[in-house]
């Protein structure tokens, strides 16, 4: 497999007629389709290899002799990665490996500067023009605070996949999975084929409530296909399920020990006396995915809330966000999975190749109707499969006042309410003020959710209309903001 490594001072890379950021499964699809059709494109990626998330690679290193096991739809990664590395050989795709985008701005003749720190020290800045631009930065893993969940052993469900896919390591050998969403279920496979012991998955949703929309399971029989077998290979490695019910707490005291298991009412409230402990060494938790769109609220492009809790950026049929020039695809207009992912990639760089040349591609690949009609069946499912999953508005009471909720500045569950219910706090920003809560080093992506719902629990306002807007999209060192040179 190709791997790109970034220039260790890379400089400014000129004008393209697309800039692509993110080399996910949906940047990998639009990059390659709109090179296809011969238009110069330069792809931005804060990894040093293509896949983002979903198709992390083993490092070569490790001599991973068959990487396909631990992925899903791996045939549709290798041959997006060959016609990569066919256009990155021919100049029509620069792949800008190991380039973070941190701000998109608007020049006087309206093309899209986007600024990048690069390297693994990010020392290095590069900034890229481009006519047009399309957003696939795809998403990361919403958490739920709960007694005990820093303590090691405790990682993301998605983060103990990315350990396994690419370092080939488990987080423990009796792991514990928990949280909210299909992806529990592919994680607990992934561990079990790995040789980990999973002793349960601890669903807090119930899957059968997939049955209250059978014409969105009509159009979608591979997913019925998918799910029957997850559970066929869960039920062969002796993997009990357990829906209903949340991890409240975890035992240990330099590292997990147990976890307490207990029932949950449809809010996701604790039932009093049916909690049990389960012996394990690491925890798997996570409850959803989170689109990342701090590029997007920058560049101005509006957003809608979504089934799952979370917010999506709005997009039309043809992929277009609503600020002329920049389109989306992926899990930036909500989190769907791989395959949507793939469909709103290609339908994506066809309408941006309709736009540049003219008249209708129509003529290749599925053609756009086709592509049409999938992302529709697709995008119904995952609205379906947000609100099953959704968190329930009773959470909260899984947290202790000394729970911890914003890790980066240790502030406990105790002081967020002292600062709603003793300190007049009516919102999020205001609870941030008086608590730091989400001024640490992530800037609110882990805690900002928790934070939110609890501050509404506990007399503040309900959620606000829209994600946080914050004008940096990543950590930025001074020395990259500083440049002698720009008179600005």
């Amino acid at each position: 497999m190709p791997h790109s490594t970034a220039e260790d001072r890379p400089r400014d890379t000129g004008r393209a007629e697309l800039a692509v950021v993110g080399a996910g499964p949906a940047g990998l699809a639009a990059a390659v389709t709109a090179a296809d059709h011969g238009l110069d494109v330069v792809l931005l990626d804060a990894a040093a290899a293509p896949g983002g998330q979903y198709y992390r690679n083993p490092a070569d290193g490790l001599g991973a002799a068959r990487p396909q096991v631990l992925h899903h739809r791996w045939s549709a990664f290798t041959g997006l990665s060959a016609r990569l590395a066919a256009h990155r050989d021919t100049g029509t795709i620069r792949h800008l490996a190991s380039h973070q985008v941190w701000t998109v701005e608007r020049t006087a003749d309206d093309d899209w500067t986007l600024h990048a720190v690069a390297g693994t020290d990010e020392a290095a800045r590069a900034a890229v023009r481009a006519r047009r631009l399309l957003l696939a930065t795809g998403a990361h893993e919403r958490q739920l605070p709960f007694p005990g969940w820093t303590l090691p052993g405790v990682v993301g469900a998605a983060g103990a996949q990315a350990m396994l896919k690419s370092g080939l390591v488990l987080p423990g050998r009796r792991i514990v999975v928990a949280g909210s969403g299909p992806l529990l279920q592919a994680v607990a496979a992934s561990l079990t084929r790995a040789g980990a012991r999973v002793p349960a998955l601890v669903e807090a949703a119930g899957y059968g409530a997939y049955a209250r929309s059978p014409r969105v399971l009509a159009v979608n029989p591979a997913k019925a296909v998918e799910a029957v077998g997850f559970g066929t290979a869960l039920m062969r490695a002796g993997v009990r399920v357990l829906s209903h019910r949340a991890v409240t707490e975890v035992h240990g005291d330099e590292r997990v020990e147990a976890v307490t298991v207990s029932r949950v009412d449809r809010r996701w409230r604790p039932v009093a006396g049916t909690g049990r402990r389960i012996a394990c060494d690491a925890l798997a938790v996570g409850h959803g995915l989170v689109p990342q769109l701090e590029l997007a609220v920058a560049a101005g492009c509006e957003t809608r809330p979504g089934t799952d809790g979370t917010h999506a950026v709005v997009l039309d049929e043809q992929l277009r966000t609503t600020v002329p020039g920049i389109w989306a695809a992926g899990e930036t207009g909500g989190v769907g999975g791989v395959e949507l992912a793939l469909c709103e990639g290609e339908l994506a760089a066809l309408s941006i190749v309709r736009e540049v040349r003219g008249g209708s591609p129509e003529g290749t690949g599925r053609g756009v109707a086709a592509l049409r009609r999938t992302r529709r069946r697709l995008r119904a499912f995952a609205d379906l499969m947000g609100a099953v999953h959704r968190p329930g508005d009773g959470w909260p009471e899984w947290t202790a006042d000394d729970t911890e909720v914003c890790r980066c500045e240790e502030v406990p569950a105790g002081r967020i309410r002292a600062a709603c219910e003793e300190l007049g706090a009516r919102d999020p920003r205001t609870v941030k003020l008086f608590t730091r809560a989400g001024m640490g080093w992530c800037q609110g992506r882990t805690c900002g959710f928790a934070v939110r719902e609890l501050a509404a629990a506990h007399g503040g306002a309900p959620a606000p209309a829209g994600p946080d807007r914050r004008p940096l999209a990543c950590p930025v060192k001074l020395s990259a903001l500083a440049d002698p040179a720009d008179p600005r």
